[in-house]
This record gives structure tokens, sequence and C-alpha cells, in this order.
């Protein structure tokens, strides 16, 4: 009984601490300052991801970005005799005003916020996405970076990576991109942001290979698009391959031009629904969205060419659309599609996959990075 009573205390105690600290909590949660901090956390959630899509895109938002000055407003009218909570507020007013297009007040809001607490990260963030310039952007990033010094746990750390991805990106420094938005998304940030910007670290990703140095232009600016028309498709196989030279014969000949040739020699098919047997008399157009199958249709018939192996064009046909009951390996391309040949061939050489191991999804949009890295494997 003796050798329990010390446990019995400590355990007691331990309960009475883990009691005081759940309380302390509680009333931290339901402080002023709790409470204030929540509101805040509220407002982040609502106006980063109009930050992230920016621009035209986040405007034609407007309901969100109503119901975000609404909040504000409403924030404004309570009491806060605390300066760094009115500076933050301030800040995100003022970068709500940069999406609703309002620079002028966005300046004098990121002028009232600094007066009010120098140094806090929302109207840091507010000065660097008023500077126009993507390479003045960056180096005020990195002069804030060396401030705060390398220690993801530094306040405005994540944040402050987040805008150093966005003006890399810009600058087509698609490397240096990707890396700036992981960075950010491992540093402990609010999952808002990684929601929100994931698209843009995917699309960095994707493109980490092409710069200003590699690659025309004309090509980093499709490659960039999240879908692409068949005249995209034929200025990236004409500026970056070889392989439409045998139709070309190497003169410099116009995107619509080749489509129309491309089109009279079945490169180019005239649907690209999977589920249609018989062509349809309609013509497709140079602007036509290019999905997965079209863009299948189009990378096997280039495969052949560069194989000089026409044979290739009805070779899984023959193997398993004749006969009684024909069937097809891939769940959603029918056996006697007119895309199945294509389809099966780009499968099975890897030059396109199944996205979820079953279905090939060909209505789904091809990528510009995608197509270009397709593209090269044919030439190879």
């Amino acid at each position: 009984m003796k050798h329990l009573l010390p446990v019995l205390v400590v355990c007691i105690i331990a309960a009475f601490f883990s009691a005081c600290t759940s309380m302390q909590k509680d009333l931290l949660i339901n402080s002023p300052i709790g409470q204030m901090e929540g509101e805040l956390s509220k407002l982040e959630q609502r106006i980063v991801p109009l930050e992230a899509v920016g621009g035209s895109a986040a405007r034609g938002r407007q309901s969100e970005i109503t119901a975000a000055r609404r909040m504000i407003g409403d924030m404004e009218k309570e009491t806060a005799a605390d300066a760094d909570y009115s500076a933050r507020l301030t800040a995100w007013s003022g970068r709500l005003a940069i999406l609703e297009g309002k620079y002028s007040e966005a300046q004098r809001l990121y002028r009232q916020s600094v007066t009010l607490s120098p140094g806090n990260i929302i109207s840091v963030i507010l000065g660097i996405r008023l500077e126009g310039d993507p390479i003045k952007r960056l180096e005020l990033v990195d002069k804030e970076l060396a401030l705060a010094g390398q220690r993801s746990s530094a306040p405005g750390f994540g944040e402050l990576h987040i805008e150093k991805g966005r003006s890399l990106l810009e600058l087509r420094r698609f490397a240096e991109a990707s890396g700036a938005f992981d960075t950010a998304f491992a540093s402990g940030l609010d999952p808002v942001y990684r929601e929100s910007y994931q698209a843009d670290r995917d699309r960095a990703w994707e493109l980490r290979r092409f710069d200003d140095t590699t690659g025309s232009a004309d090509t980093i600016g499709i490659l960039e698009q999240g879908n692409l028309n068949w005249k995209d498709c034929i200025a990236i196989a004409k500026n970056e391959t070889q392989l439409l030279r045998f139709i070309s014969g190497g003169r410099d000949i116009s995107e619509a031009e080749l489509f129309n040739r491309l089109l009279d020699r079945a490169f180019i098919p005239y649907t690209q629904d999977i589920m249609l047997s018989e062509w349809p008399q309609t013509k497709p157009r140079l602007e036509d969205p290019v999905s997965r199958s079209g863009a299948a249709w189009f990378f096997w018939h280039l495969y052949a060419e560069a194989r000089a192996d026409r044979g290739l064009l009805s070779r899984y046909s023959a193997r398993y659309a004749t006969g009684p009951n024909p069937r097809s390996p891939i769940a959603d391309i029918p056996p006697l599609s007119p895309f199945f040949d294509s389809i099966l061939g780009c499968v099975e050489t890897e030059l396109l996959s199944l996205p979820d191991g079953r279905n090939f999804r060909g209505a789904e949009p091809i990528r510009g990075a995608e197509l270009l890295s397709i593209l090269k494997k044919i030439e190879r």
C-alpha cells in the first residue's frame, strides 16, 4: 500500500496538469485574442484561393470576393486595441483590393498596415504582390527570406516560398518554381495553400525541363496551356521535332496548311468520339480542342509513319476485334471503334497510359508538356 501511494499521487498530479493544459487551450481559444486569430484564419481561407487563380479569373468569382469584403467590413467594426491584429486585417484588405483591381487602394492599405505593425508577414506579402516586375518580386522575396533565415519554422517561411514559386513560374524557371512550392508545402502551412497552389506546382514540375533557353518562346507558351487544339499540336510537332518533314518537305508551312494535309492523309481523325463506329461528314477544324483519343490517333499514325510500317495501324484490331465475339482489353474502348488500334498501340508502347489501370478516358484533354514528351519518344 505504501508503494502504491506515491504512484497514486503522481497520477493525480498528472491528471491535474493535463486538465489545466486543456483548460488553458480552451481559455485561449475562447479569449478575445483566440477569437480574433480564428477570424483572421477564416479570412485567409477565403482570400488565398482567389489569389491562386488571380487576375480576371478571380474577378470572375465576384460572389466570393464580395463575401470576403463583407467579412472584412464586419471584422473592422469590432473594437481591437491590438495593433498587430489591425495591421494584418488591413493587409488582408489590401490583398483583396488587388484582386478587385484597386491598386491605389491596395498601396494605401499597405502603407497603413506597415505603420501599424512593421514586418507582419501579411503586409510583407502585400508589398511583394504590389510589385509588377517578377524579377523585382523575386528579389524582394529573397531579401525577406534572408532576414527570416532558412528555418522552415521561421514566421512567413512558407508564405514567402509560395511567392517565390509564383515569381519563378512567371519567369519560366520551372524547376526552381516546383522546388519552391514543395518547400512551402513542407513547412507546415495551412492546407489551403496546398489546395490552392498544387496545380501551379504540378504545372511547374511538368515543365521543369523547359525554360527560355530550350524550345521556342511560342512552344513554351503552348506548353503552359491547360488545353490544346490541333493548331497547338501541329505547332509543337513542327517546331520541336522532325516528324512532319514527310509532309512539309522541310519547307516552312503554316499550321493551317499542315492541318489540311494531315487531314487529307488521315493523320487527324474526323471525330474524337471513341463510341462512333463511322466517321461523320463534318470535317474537324484547326481550332478544335484535342482530347486523349484524338491525340492517340495522331501519335500512332506518326509512329507508324516514322517506322515506315503502316501495318501497325491495324495490328490490334486484327488480333482482338475479328471473329464473332470481338473483345477489348481496355474497359472503355469498344473493339469496333476506329480508335482501337491507335489507343492500344499507344498504351502497349507506353506512349500513353491508363490513368486508373483499366480505362483510357479518351475524352480528357492532353497537356502540352505531355504531348511534347510523347512526340520526342516517337522521334527516337
